[in-house]
């Protein structure tokens, strides 16, 4: 998101000196078996296909209460306490459809399930606001922005940012060991008969299986194709949000395409990747509904892999672990869970609040 958390951590860090940024050229919703642009504006609820004349109406006044809305000006509020009133009661009050509120609580405000219906609103009206900020940012067809060369540039421009303050980074250490005192404190890793002192450490579950809990599993495929996914006006990169419901599941499934646009295949080539939390150990048949939208595919692939959640105390053993990566494509969740663990590990809040134009600079449009 171009407005979202991950974009503000990297402005707040200075990492977006060493990435280049493009916008990503569409952002669709899937429904009753087609894939639609999502509106985000009551300019465009308007103009979308995916509602009739009177729904339209309804989605526009939605639209602009959640566009003038502004938590200080409670002239803004009609009378309504976000912190109190529930999302369902928000939206009954504008008699929204079913498949309405569907594309907006899940390709608008970007919530993986429904339970997010029965929760304070204000939490579903600030996501919406991101959304349309995001879009307003560039005048790009989304709200998203994808690194040129792909998300591996992400860790290394952290790398290059860590060795200016001194921080050393060794690829491919085999058989990292977390080494703990009498107490269970940790005091270094091992790795080839060399162990690193530290007073803290910071990893992903796969380094402490004996401290995180099975959460769920991710069921993923990754395809290679020689063509734009079709019904979007030959995007060279989309996220395409397909609603839990529309899929008879409980959650939603996900699809990022990008291409050689973004620098991240050859010439004429495309790559699609489609996600869901697994709910059988089948991802083929699990995936089939996202992958279907794809058209002919070169090559497939497909895996599962488990979610796994901290289990520890680090007051005691001073290890700080992340979950897993979940099944969205857009970051926010990875990037909640970072923050949250910047405050475990330092003590302090982290303040978001940074001047956003500094990426647009480093956006490459």
């Amino acid at each position: 998101m171009a407005n979202g958390g991950l974009v503000r951590v990297l402005i707040h860090t200075d990492v977006t000196k060493y990435l280049n940024f493009k916008a990503v050229d569409g952002s669709f919703v899937y429904n009753k078996g087609k894939i639609y642009k999502v509106p985000a504006t009551d300019v465009e609820a308007l103009k979308s296909p995916l509602m009739g004349l009177f729904e339209k109406r309804r989605a526009r006044k939605f639209f602009i209460y959640v566009q003038d809305y502004e938590e200080n000006d409670p002239k803004s509020h009609e009378g309504m306490d976000l912190n109190k009133v529930t999302a369902r009661d928000l939206i009954s009050k504008y008699g929204l459809e079913d498949d309405t509120i569907d594309f907006i609580g899940h390709s608008l405000a970007l919530h993986s399930d429904d339970s997010y219906l029965d929760e304070p609103a204000m939490e579903f009206v600030k996501r919406m606001k991101l959304y349309a900020e995001s879009l307003a940012r560039f005048q790009g067809g989304s709200p998203y922005i994808y690194p040129m060369y792909g998300l591996g540039e992400l860790p290394q421009a952290f790398a290059r940012l860590s060795a200016v303050y001194g921080g050393t980074y060794m690829l491919n250490k085999p058989e990292c060991k977390v080494e703990f005192d009498e107490n269970g404190k940790a005091f270094g890793v091992t790795s080839e008969g060399e162990t690193a002192k530290c007073k803290k450490v910071v990893c992903d579950p796969s380094y402490l299986p004996d401290k995180v809990q099975k959460v769920g599993k991710v069921a993923r495929a990754i395809c290679i194709m020689s063509h734009s996914i079709p019904d979007t006006n030959d995007s060279h990169s989309v996220q395409v949000i397909l609603p839990q419901k529309q899929l008879g599941r409980k959650s939603d499934m996900y699809l990022f395409c990008c291409s050689y646009s973004h620098n991240v295949a050859p010439k004429g080539k495309y790559i699609a990747f489609v996600t869901t939390e697994a709910e059988t150990d089948q991802p083929e048949v699990e995936l089939k509904r996202g992958v279907d939208l794809l058209g002919p595919v070169d090559e497939i692939f497909y895996e599962t892999y488990d979610r796994f959640e901290p289990k520890n105390d680090h007051e005691v053993d001073h290890c700080f672990i992340s979950t897993s990566y979940d099944a969205t494509t857009h970051f926010e969740s990875t990037v909640k869970n970072v923050i949250a663990m910047y405050s475990k590990i330092t003590g302090e809040e982290l303040d978001l609040t940074v001047d956003l134009s500094a990426a647009s600079a480093a956006t490459g449009e």
